[in-house]
C-alpha cells in the first residue's frame, strides 16, 4: 500500500457532512493511493460527523479546516493545482485535466454545491456530462469518478511502479500501520520509533544481535 501512496494528490472536502458520503470518498480516496485529504465545515454539526469519519478512518489521514482559504493555503503550499468540481456552465470535461501533475481534487456539500469562494480560488473548474434528466450525479460517485480518472492517467505514466513518499514518512507509517498500539504509546510518552528490519519487525541492535 505504501509503494503506491501518491503524496501529491488530494481531495478537500468543502461542506460534506453525510457520513455515507464521508465514509464512501474515504474508500475511494484509499483505492486510488491518496494519503492525506482534507475537510472544510463551517458549521458544527458538520464538523462533527468529518470528526467522527476521521476517528473511522484507519489508513488515511483527514485534516480539518475552518475555511477554504485555509485548506487551499496548506495545499497551494505543496505545489498543487487547485481543481474544483461543479456544474457552472463554462467549466472543463473533467478527462481533459493532467491529473498527473500534483492536484488537489475540491468537491462540494450535497444541497449546496461547491462554494462560490472555492470556484474563485481555484485553478481548474471541471465538470462530469450528464446526458440524463439528473443535474449530478452523488457527490461521492462523482467524486470516485473523477479520482479513477486521475488513477488511470497516473498509472498510464508509471507513477505507481515505485515509492513516491519520502524515506523518513515510508518509515514513520510503516511503522504505525504495523505496530499501531506501540507506536501510539510511543508517540504520548514522546518516544521515538525503533528500527524495522526489511521485513517490517522491530529491531533493536544489543550488541551483534537483533531482537524482535
Amino acid at each position: 500500500m505504501l509503494l503506491h501512496r501518491q503524496p501529491d494528490l488530494t481531495v478537500i472536502m468543502d461542506n460534506v457532512n453525510k457520513a455515507h458520503n464521508l465514509s464512501a470518498i474515504i474508500r475511494s480516496c484509499d483505492g486510488v493511493g491518496i494519503n492525506e485529504l482534507h475537510a472544510v465545515s463551517y458549521r458544527k454539526s458538520i464538523y462533527t460527523e468529518q470528526n467522527a469519519a476521521a476517528g473511522a478512518s484507519k489508513w488515511l489521514t483527514l485534516s480539518l479546516h475552518s475555511d477554504i482559504t485555509s485548506a487551499f493555503r496548506k495545499v497551494s503550499e505543496c505545489g498543487m493545482q487547485i481543481v474544483v468540481a461543479t456544474g457552472k456552465e463554462g467549466a472543463l470535461d473533467f478527462r481533459e485535466v493532467d491529473y498527473t501533475l500534483p492536484t488537489a481534487l475540491v468537491v462540494g456539500a450535497e444541497w449546496d454545491g461547491i462554494s462560490e469562494k472555492a470556484i474563485q480560488g481555484a485553478d481548474y473548474a471541471i465538470t462530469l456530462p450528464m446526458l440524463g434528466m439528473a443535474e449530478s450525479l452523488n457527490v461521492s460517485v462523482a467524486t470516485a469518478v473523477i479520482l479513477f480518472e486521475a488513477q488511470r492517467q497516473r498509472a498510464a505514466k508509471k507513477m505507481y511502479s515505485q515509492a513516491r513518499l519520502d524515506p523518513e514518512s515510508f518509515r514513520q507509517m510503516l511503522f504505525e500501520y504495523t505496530h499501531p498500539r506501540l507506536s501510539r504509546e510511543l508517540r504520548q510518552k514522546g518516544a521515538p520509533y525503533p528500527q524495522l528490519d526489511a521485513q517490517g519487525a522491530i529491531c533493536t541492535l544489543q550488541g551483534s544481535e537483533s531482537v524482535r
